[in-house]
């Protein structure tokens, strides 16, 4: 008798063993399975065969059918699943749920045949004649493909919004041709030849390339930290060192923080190595990533662009990981589920199948910065930008100095209108999405709360609406308070009531926005990005989908809006991402020949955090910032946990943590702080609790939460109770 150990995608902390009859007894580990589950049957993935069981073989039941001739996940797939699952102490089977797209999770198919676009012979001819003053959508579609060889529907999707209309034009035509391409064949036999002539390096890219050479040749096995001011070229260095891994036959993985950043990052790989792309984000359908999951798998792409999630795909053959912008807040999943760090998790990949990972950034995290400084990344800089392009001036604008009209301060709007008349575009950074946070009634003090949080409504005007952003919480505007009867009045300022003072300002000046109420889909955003480029748009307005690796060649003038923001704010990390987030958006301005200029408004211009930046660059604050880490003994200089719960009432979520910390003695170099009401107690109409555990030693903390989390477990608790544990938190209060 056969037994088997497979992961089922329930919250139980443990591998469910079952029988594997005879006929099946060839299957191996990394297929997915279909077993009986109480009453009902489930698709888990077989992970290890085991030649006993603590269960008595009366109560083993047999695996129904096992789905895959061929395992889905390969042996170094199966072991960074299992390190997650015991490093972050999750549930294994929600953990290789996390990691397989829905339409595998659900036990379909992992490929099937796809519509691949490519120019027909009268297609190739056509391109040497002048037909650019007629279908110019069409001309465009047909030298894109020429540059990629051929695409298929994720590209297209990506790079041509509205690419139907002239794709069947062309077909009809006779200049395209569609055909259906079964993604099962490895690729490695084609040759992967460069579609466009790389621009020359600067010596710091020279400098950087070379370090990763014997890496990237498989000679050593290295970890890097490319740390390049904005706009000084890091996209090229990774572009060259994954030509030099496709050159011998490798294929790369490259993770990007947000699903806004992968049209554009997906375009550069395209237009460079054709079409030998795949891309993994949540904005495709669940057939799309189910394709392109099963592309990457099998061999067919040879380059996979994801966000997060992408971190678990399996890449035969990988032999260069990249995460760029790794510093951002996105690689950590913080909403519910499977809290796992991609950046993290990328380093661990490429330690277990000893390949090099490069991690980039122009702010780079403080813990990259400690692993620099103690020899654990090597430290490759790129201190200038390319080309001619040089760094902005930034300036501090003090608001209590100025006159201040709906929030933007007289200085920044005579800037504006300098950089407007010289032919440039401009952009304004406020990170808050809304027409104003707060909605007030000034004849009695009423401000709108939401029903379900400790949170006040946001006004979105333009709906007529007050939402909120915690629990997502809607209703209608009122124009009278309900409480007194006097007239409401949006109390603040949001990137919708900005674009409203801009264009009361610059009427002849197009305006387009960039917040998620605006762009909900990748294509509105590639639509948004296409107007910008061509000009179309002068005043760029935005939140944090605005700050990071969009470069607007023509933007010469960036305004920091509320620098304020989280000047005192609690959490120790605050100042950190505001560093960050001051220096990637001024990062924006300048980036080709004309000098670009950031104004940063502030009630506070004396604060230490501002000067500091201002006087010393992101370096110097870091280096600061870094030893009052280190005196106050917080992250990267110790290592946390922390336990969350939630109940409908407001003392259960205390009670349980409570008994949680009791429930086992905590040892030397362990202490746990709590339990305590979190920062916003009641969000979604439950009451949310904390329990923080800190150590000096990540082997201390981890042996600790190995025995804890079991021993919670066994906790008799109300049904209406949730807990889950945080392992390495980004957000802490």
């Amino acid at each position: 008798m056969r037994i088997c150990k497979v992961a089922l995608d329930t919250p139980l902390r443990q591998l469910f063993d079952y029988t594997l009859p005879p006929e099946l007894a060839d299957a191996q580990p990394g297929a997915r399975v279909r077993v009986p589950f109480g009453r009902q049957q489930l698709v888990g993935i077989l992970v290890e065969h085991a030649q006993t069981s603590t269960l008595p073989q009366e109560k083993l039941r047999a695996v129904a059918a096992v789905l895959d001739n061929t395992p889905l996940l390969g042996a170094a797939d199966l072991q960074l699943l299992v390190w997650a699952a015991n490093y972050y102490h999750h549930p294994i089977g929600e953990v290789f749920a996390a990691a397989l797209p829905r339409h595998l999770r659900e036990g379909r198919g992992p490929g099937a045949p796809q519509p691949i676009w490519s120019i027909s012979a009268e297609g190739h001819a056509s391109l040497s004649v002048a037909t650019r003053s007629r279908a110019p959508r069409q001309q465009q579609l047909l030298e894109w493909l020429a540059r990629t060889g051929s695409s298929d529907e994720q590209s297209l999707n990506s790079n041509f919004p509205g690419w139907r209309v002239p794709a069947r034009k062309l077909i009809e035509k006779g200049l395209l041709q569609v055909s259906l391409q079964q993604t099962v064949s490895s690729g490695n036999d084609a040759p992967i030849v460069e579609h466009e002539t790389p621009p020359p390096l600067t010596t710091a890219q020279t400098n950087a390339v070379q370090a990763l050479q014997p890496a990237l040749a498989g000679k050593t096995i290295g970890n890097f930290l490319l740390d390049g001011v904005t706009g000084s070229g890091k996209t090229e260095v990774y572009l060259r060192a994954v030509g030099a891994v496709l050159a011998r036959g490798g294929k790369v993985l490259v993770l990007c923080p947000e699903i806004g950043l992968t049209p554009q990052l997906l375009e550069r790989f395209e237009r460079r190595f054709g079409a030998s792309v795949a891309a993994l984000h949540s904005g495709l359908t669940d057939t799309q990533r189910a394709l392109a999951w099963h592309r990457a798998a099998t061999g067919n792409a040879r380059i996979v662009i994801g966000t997060r999630s992408a971190v678990f795909t399996p890449l035969p053959d990988l032999a260069l990981i990249i995460v760029d912008e790794e510093h951002d807040s996105s690689y950590k999943q913080q909403e519910g589920g499977f809290h796992y760090s991609a950046r993290d998790l990328a380093l661990l990949r490429g330690q277990q199948q000893q390949v090099p990972v490069v991690l980039g950034s122009a702010t780079p995290s403080f813990e990259s910065l400690l692993n620099a400084a103690q020899g654990r990344l090597l430290h490759l800089a790129l201190p200038e930008r390319a080309g001619s392009a040089v760094p902005p001036r930034l300036a501090l604008v003090d608001m209590r100095a100025h006159a201040v009209h709906k929030g933007i301060a007289t200085p920044v709007l005579q800037a504006m209108q300098r950089h407007l008349d010289a032919g440039a575009q401009v952009l304004a950074y406020l990170n808050r999405r809304g027409y104003a946070p707060t909605l007030l009634c000034q004849g009695c003090g009423w401000i709108a709360p939401c029903r379900s949080c400790d949170a006040r409504l946001t006004v979105h005007l333009r709906n007529d609406r007050l939402t909120c952003h915690h629990c997502g919480a809607d209703e209608s505007l009122p124009q009278r308070c309900p409480r007194c009867g006097h007239e409401v009045h949006p109390l603040g300022h949001g990137t919708e009531r900005v674009e409203e003072t801009l264009a009361a300002h610059f009427p002849n000046c197009a305006i387009e926005r960039f917040d998620r109420d605006t762009l909900r889909q990748p294509q509105q955003l590639s639509g948004a990005i296409d107007r910008v480029h061509s000009g179309r748009a002068r005043i760029l307005v935005g939140t944090q989908m605005l700050a990071k690796g969009h470069h607007f060649p023509d933007v010469t003038l960036v305004v920091v809006l509320n620098a304020d923001q989280s000047l005192f704010s609690t959490d120790f990390r605050a100042a950190e991402r505001l560093a960050q987030t001051i220096i990637q958006v001024a990062g924006r301005a300048g980036r080709a020949e004309r000098p670009g200029e950031v104004l940063i408004q502030s009630k506070y211009p004396e604060h230490p955090l501002l000067t500091t930046l201002l006087e010393q660059g992101y370096a110097g604050f870091a280096a600061s910032a870094l030893a009052e880490r280190q005196a106050a003994h917080w992250p990267p200089f110790a290592r946390l946990a922390l336990l969350r719960a939630s109940g409908t009432a407001p003392e259960t979520a205390l009670e349980f943590l409570a008994q949680a910390r009791t429930v086992l003695p905590v040892p030397t170099g362990v202490a746990l702080l709590g339990p305590v009401p979190a920062a916003m107690t009641r969000r979604a109409d439950r009451h949310h609790a904390q329990l923080l555990v800190e150590s000096s030693q990540r082997a201390a903390l981890q042996r600790f939460l190995a025995e804890w989390v079991p021993a919670i477990s066994t906790l008799s608790i109300p049904r209406s109770l949730r807990w889950a544990l945080d392992v390495d938190p980004l957000e802490v209060f």
